[in-house]
């Protein structure tokens, strides 16, 4: 979604403007509505694995969005949480961490690396990562690579697409390390996945960071 659209249904749906922070911020939503999310993405994500033909009719896919959006709306309208300054560079550095892994995204990197460019120490970095994420950098990274195939196997050919070449552009050089990853985190093979029927698009696959 762009975000004036995002804006839009945000006001239309809260009664109050919901526009972009001009820093980053930490919400802290009701706790039954961020359940409320997290079950409305849990039970789409299912029907996109189990069900694709029915999630593809456009009513059934409108009203799953529309749910998803509404309930992401009243998160986000929630109120913001101060919790001083230390939390702040904290979250700071979260989001250098995210702009970093943008910057590479089929290439794998090593901590003293990743840490420079990020301009924190690896002990920092650590400690962040298990406050925000409860997974230290290493495995996230690794999640987020996975995820990155699974979508391309997901979004390729079955008839014409090379697994292989897939895996390594995504960073990984080591076949058989990667297959039991990709099981582990999962529950099926690359070669499963690929031939899946792809979604309608509005949907994202299951996320990888529950496993």
């Amino acid at each position: 979604m762009a975000p004036g659209q995002l804006e839009r249904y945000g006001g239309a749906l809260s009664g109050k403007p919901l526009s972009a922070p001009t820093a980053a911020q930490i919400l802290r939503p009701a706790a039954r509505d961020a359940a409320r999310l997290r079950r409305l993405h849990a039970q789409a994500c299912r029907l996109a694995e189990t069900r694709p033909k029915v999630l593809a009719h456009p009513e059934v896919a409108r009203a799953i969005e529309q749910g998803l959006i509404h309930a992401l709306v009243t998160c986000l309208a929630a109120k913001a949480r101060d919790d001083g300054a230390a939390r702040r560079n904290h979250t700071r550095i979260m989001v250098r961490f995210e702009e970093v892994l943008a910057d590479h995204p089929n290439r794998p990197l090593h901590m003293p690396e990743l840490c420079a460019l990020i301009g924190v120490s690896e002990r920092a970095l650590r400690s962040c990562c298990a406050e925000f994420l409860g997974i230290s950098p290493s495995r996230y990274m690794l999640l987020r690579r996975l995820q990155a195939v699974r979508i391309a196997l997901r979004d390729a050919d079955p008839a014409t697409a090379n697994i292989a070449q897939i895996v390594g552009g995504c960073g990984f050089t080591e076949l058989g390390r990667f297959a039991g990853a990709y099981r582990t985190a999962f529950g099926e093979s690359p070669s499963t996945t690929l031939r899946r029927l792809p979604g309608p698009g509005i949907l994202g696959p299951t996320s990888a960071g529950s496993a």
